[in-house]
């Protein structure tokens, strides 16, 4: 059995060219107030992998070109369409009224479990602040709250280890 570790031709990825012209997944990753450049970046490679449509960044979200954005990114800032507004709310309220639905990944009452949640069409998630999460405007304006069950002692998960689980199985669902 051949285990040797595929070389990048043998990956077949695709060039910038060709990512910029390709299909997307219609799911957009809305950044609202992230703080850390290194986050921003994770979720930007996290989007070239699955081809997602784009990335939203709000309020205090750093945007590229930036040093420690790329460091992660590894030039994934430069393959993603990504738009800053400088509130989450009006990226909200652009999303849907391009008829996106709109999901805080937050836990909040009446949340819908991730392990059920099913995407039907263009959907956006908006992931929250390092330390205090989604702002409850924005909650308020979602389409609802998709909560990852967790069974530890800590309350929450990296914004860029939730985004990457969250990224991965609506893609899936999208493509």
């Amino acid at each position: 059995m051949n285990r040797t570790k595929l070389t990048i031709p043998e990956m077949h990825r695709l060039s910038t060219e060709e990512f910029q012209q390709a299909d997307k997944v219609p799911l957009i990753v809305v950044l609202d107030n992230i703080r850390s450049q290194h986050n921003v970046g994770a979720v930007f490679r996290t989007a070239d992998a699955f081809r997602l449509a784009g990335v939203y960044l709000c309020g205090i979200c750093c945007c590229p070109p930036n040093a420690e954005i790329h460091k992660t990114a590894l030039g994934a800032e430069q393959t993603v369409p990504f738009r800053y507004f400088a509130n989450t709310t009006d990226a909200v309220r652009s999303l849907q009224e391009d008829g996106y639905q709109v999901y805080a990944i937050e836990q909040a009452h009446n949340s819908i479990d991730f392990d059920t949640f099913v995407a039907q069409g263009p959907t956006a998630i908006v992931m929250g602040h390092e330390v205090f999460g989604v702002q409850q405007e924005v909650v308020d304006m979602a389409d609802g709250c998709i909560e990852i069950k967790q069974y530890g002692t800590k309350h929450s998960l990296n914004v860029s280890v939730t985004a990457g689980i969250v990224m991965y199985q609506l893609s899936c669902q999208l493509r």
